[in-house]
């Protein structure tokens, strides 16, 4: 089968498009005959090695542990392997699973749910990593409530563009923060109000419930500024945070912070679950919740689509059509 596969750390420059063996399913897997897989900046960060805090936690010190990349997945079950009883061959699902860069994949069953039946392939790939943590952020961490002000920085990319959807679902006044390029995009999506941050500055004397901090780009003090003086800040972005920790020095700034504050300032970690996936995906059939795809690109391009998120050019998200 052909695969996007890489044999050292650095620039889009060490994928290769290239033939390797069909995996067979393990215990609690299913086979996928993957027909398109999203792109997210986690696939830069495990792609580069950086920052280098990823190679301690275990995904390899000096090369990748896992040649192919891509975790975003939608595909059909082709084979199931033993103890997996919710799938069978035929299913149209989406989910997560490594190494979905390529032909086929297996991948977890408990990481996978029914595709939704008014979704692309390439629409449900969009949605695992991406609404997944916009979902996470919003209910888990921030613990949204129904009339609450939120803001989200970051509005226009893969987890904005979720996370102004989920937050008018869950019946919260919303104000989204996004560069230029991106201000109609943001509004299509039901921001109640829509700050172009070329032009202004959120902090505006407007105080937040709720802030979902995508972008990475504001120091924590400005943040807080935007803040009710027992606001929730949730820390999801924070790319260009520095080669050995990323944005995890921001998060434990947040933390250490909140031990002498009634403001609550924490970072995410979201966690792969099937039961997110299906209501996600349950969201997305009542049309509540609709992908927001900046580009597709064939398989043999992946290294061009990485490129072009990592440049900051997607509005939405990048998906890679199998």
């Amino acid at each position: 089968m052909k695969a996007i596969a890489q044999d050292r750390y650095g620039s889009a420059d060490v994928l290769a498009f290239q033939d390797i063996p069909v995996p067979t399913p393990k215990d609690g897997e299913v086979l996928l005959r993957v027909r398109a897989a999203g792109v997210d900046p986690g696939v830069w960060h495990l792609m580069t090695g950086q920052p280098y805090l990823l190679r301690l936690l275990g995904f390899g010190l000096r090369r990748p542990k896992v040649a192919v990349r891509g975790r975003d997945v939608a595909g059909v079950v082709e084979a199931v392997g033993s103890g997996v009883t919710g799938f069978q061959p035929g299913d149209a699902v989406f989910g997560t699973a490594e190494g979905s860069f390529a032909e086929y994949v297996c991948a977890r069953a408990d990481r996978l749910a029914a595709k939704p039946a008014n979704l692309t392939f390439e629409q449900a790939a969009a949605m695992p990593i991406s609404a997944g943590t916009a979902l996470q952020g919003l209910r888990d961490a921030g613990r949204i409530r129904a009339g609450q002000h939120v803001l989200i920085t970051g509005a226009g990319g893969g987890v904005g563009s979720f996370a102004v959807q989920l937050a008018k679902e869950f019946c919260a006044q919303v104000t989204a923060v996004c560069g230029p390029e991106r201000v109609e995009l943001v509004r299509s999506l039901g921001a109640d109000r829509v700050i172009d941050r070329s032009q202004q500055d959120f902090v505006d004397g407007t105080r937040y419930d709720l802030i979902l901090d995508n972008s990475g780009l504001c120091s924590l003090a400005h943040l807080r500024r935007a803040l009710t003086p027992a606001g929730t800040l949730v820390i999801v972005g924070g790319e260009g945070a520095g080669r050995w920790f990323g944005g995890t020095d921001r998060v434990l700034r947040a933390t250490l912070w909140s031990l002498l504050l009634k403001q609550n300032l924490r970072g995410l970690f979201a966690t792969e679950r099937a039961a997110d996936f299906a209501l996600l995906g349950e969201l997305a059939e009542e049309g509540k919740l609709t992908p927001a795809l900046d580009r597709t690109f064939p398989l043999s391009e992946t290294a061009v689509a990485i490129r072009h998120l990592h440049e900051g050019k997607a509005r939405g998200k990048v998906v890679i059509s199998v």
